[in-house]
């Protein structure tokens, strides 16, 4: 079997060119950032200065928990981008000095996100630790308190790795691993 390098001569230009391609998409972060848009970045950023939460957090929540789609709802209710309870949404919304809050509000990107952000500031206010704050957003605050008591009732590390909800620690996982990657891309 010969090789015909007449038309390897012909190819060798859309090859370089195709090199030079995937070279580009990836070292200038084009392609990453494709891979992981942030879509209704002003309003993130507003919400993240606001209530000092890192963006790329919020961010790395939302692609978890919606993949960006507003309307989502997930089986157990929750709602919108951040899969907000409607009962946690209820309870941010009063802790805003809200009047006239319904569940159908928390499809509302805009109010998703600030009710989102607000909640993972007053979660970092309360447990500090990054694993516990995603935790108690994905389990349930009052979940991640009783086990905290537990854990230092038997004098034992609070480590995420002890925690009682297998599906909990796997969600802390995927949100870190998309945390670390928005920063990496964005950052920059």
């Amino acid at each position: 079997m010969l090789i015909d390098l007449r038309k390897w001569r012909r190819l060798l230009p859309y090859l370089i060119l195709a090199v030079f391609m995937i070279y580009f998409l990836f070292h200038t972060g084009w392609l990453w950032r494709l891979l992981y848009p942030i879509h209704y970045e002003d309003v993130i950023f507003r919400y993240s200065r606001e209530y000092g939460v890192d963006p790329y957090l919020i961010t790395a929540v939302i692609r978890v928990e919606s993949k960006y789609y507003s309307r989502a709802l997930s089986p157990m209710g929750a709602v919108g981008l951040m899969q907000i309870m409607p009962e946690t949404g209820q309870w941010v919304a009063e802790n805003l000095g809200w009047e006239g809050f319904t569940p159908d509000l928390l499809y509302d990107p805009e109010i998703n996100i600030q009710i989102g952000a607000w909640y993972l500031a007053s979660l970092q206010a309360e447990f500090g630790d990054l694993d516990l704050v995603l935790a108690a957003y994905n389990g349930g605050r009052g979940n991640v308190k009783r086990w905290l008591e537990k854990q230092q009732a038997e004098g034992k590390p609070a480590g995420l790795e002890g925690f009682p909800f297998p599906e909990t620690r796997s969600y802390v996982v995927k949100v870190l691993h998309n945390y670390r990657r928005y920063q990496e891309i964005y950052q920059k």
